[in-house]
């Protein structure tokens, strides 16, 4: 065989080989292109999954460390009327500070009695009034108190008095000192009994009522029921007032516990709210029933007529004037706001009733004339 027709032979090899490898390659490509657009098109019509959640999935931060309290309370604004800073349960009345009377919510202390077929104590007559909701506690401490000395020997001695009465008392009280002044009696319109607020106690045998013997289990535990004795000899020089161990006055459960336990009149109390602004850090305690309670206070806007108080949300709180510069917000932790529920009436009842209906006008008290020569 010649050497060209050799090498001819050897490139035919060549060429054929190549030829097939091209093809092999193409086949290759044309199978891989059909499984991938096969693959895409079943891809296409999978459905979604019944027991897959179509929702935003929050991301935690990992690094975050603050973890939101669930007990913490959300406040919200009340508007209150700034001229009620000088009512409610926790008035500071004293020298410095008056009463501006009004609008009292009075009760005959003998009639409520009478109504309520309580006879474990009695009043002088029955022009002697308080407060509406202190007569409630009052009598069932004095109810207490009966039950377990079998006592029924009290009686209300000095309870609400007018302003001209206050007048009188004060007057005969300097007439008869030394130096012309009165450490027995405020001053008209800086006592506490013009409140409605104050009660005194004497009994029946001696018509008089030092706290001692079984009559000290009520200067003891008048706390319970939200009353303080109001002057003691300890605090003479903060309030002004000799030793009264018969004056009782009424400031609210939480408040007459926190200072009974701590040793504070109410003018300390009144101080030391003041130092726990809203915006600060709460006074915060618990009583000796384990009920626990939150209290601050709110400067008032004495350039308007309307001041806004911050209110916790959806749970009991109670908000006090304190007659000097502001309010006092007691929160009544882990409980809900008290609720009056108005009677029902059926529809027959609704459709008889009528758009004449009488209204009816409380009678003002008169003043009493008694020898009464205390605070």
């Amino acid at each position: 065989m010649s050497k060209n027709k050799k090498i001819s032979k050897e490139k035919s090899i060549r060429r054929a080989k190549t030829m097939t490898e091209i093809v092999i390659s193409l086949a290759l490509l044309g199978a891989g292109g059909f499984f991938v657009r096969n693959a895409m098109k079943d891809a296409a019509t999978v459905q979604t999954s019944p027991y897959f959640d179509d929702k935003d999935i929050a991301v935690t931060d990992a690094d975050s460390t603050t973890v939101p309290d669930p007990n913490q309370m959300i406040f919200e604004s009340k508007t209150v009327d700034t001229k009620d800073k000088f009512r409610g349960d926790l008035i500071l009345v004293n020298e410095d500070h008056e009463y501006f009377s009004g609008d009292e919510d009075l009760v005959s202390i003998i009639e409520m009695n009478e109504e309520n077929e309580r006879t474990c104590f009695s009043a002088v007559d029955s022009t002697y009034t308080i407060l509406r909701q202190v007569y409630e506690p009052m009598a069932r401490m004095i109810q207490d108190f009966s039950d377990q000395y079998d006592n029924d020997r009290l009686i209300i001695y000095g309870s609400y008095r007018t302003k001209d009465f206050q007048q009188q008392l004060y007057d005969d009280d300097v007439a008869n000192s030394e130096d012309g002044k009165s450490t027995k009696v405020a001053k008209p319109g800086f006592s506490e009994h013009e409140s409605g607020l104050a009660f005194d106690f004497t009994e029946a045998d001696n018509y008089d009522y030092d706290g001692t013997g079984d009559y000290a289990w009520l200067n003891a535990n008048c706390y319970k029921y939200g009353f303080i004795v109001r002057y003691t000899k300890a605090k003479e020089k903060i309030t002004k007032i000799e030793d009264e161990p018969w004056h009782f006055r009424y400031v609210g459960v939480p408040h007459a516990y926190y200072m009974d336990a701590n040793d504070l009149c109410l003018e300390e109390y009144i101080d030391l709210v003041r130092q726990h602004p809203y915006d600060g850090e709460h006074l915060e305690f618990k009583d000796d029933k384990d009920v626990e309670y939150e209290v601050y206070f709110v400067k008032s806007d004495d350039g308007s007529d309307k001041t806004t108080v911050p209110v916790p949300n959806g749970v009991r709180y109670e908000i006090s004037g304190n007659n000097v510069d502001g309010f006092i917000v007691t929160v009544y932790k882990n409980q809900k706001p008290l609720v009056e529920v108005a009677p029902t009436k059926s529809f027959e009842d609704v459709s008889e009733l009528t758009t004449d209906e009488d209204e009816e006008s409380e009678e003002n008290v008169s003043d009493v004339d008694t020898d009464e020569t205390e605070e």
